[in-house]
């Protein structure tokens, strides 16, 4: 039920990354941070390691695309 829940916010978390891509709208990968880190806390107490990993995944990018941006844009 943890890795749904997991796999569920992980995709939220890219819905909103997505768009964030776009230059000037970087700012939206704040919003991204967390909700990918709940999904890897929720991914963390399931048996199985699928939700984790992509919610590690979308994390690691929104973190890059934050980087990339100077952390604003």
């Amino acid at each position: 039920m943890f890795n749904l829940l997991s796999i569920l916010l992980g995709f939220v978390a890219l819905v909103l990354a997505i768009p964030s891509t776009i230059p000037l709208l970087g700012w939206g990968n704040w919003f991204v941070l967390p909700v990918a880190l709940v999904g890897a806390g929720l991914g963390a107490l399931s048996s199985s390691n699928g939700g984790r990993n992509f919610c590690l995944i979308v994390f690691a990018l929104a973190t890059v695309r934050l980087m990339l941006g100077g952390g604003l844009i």
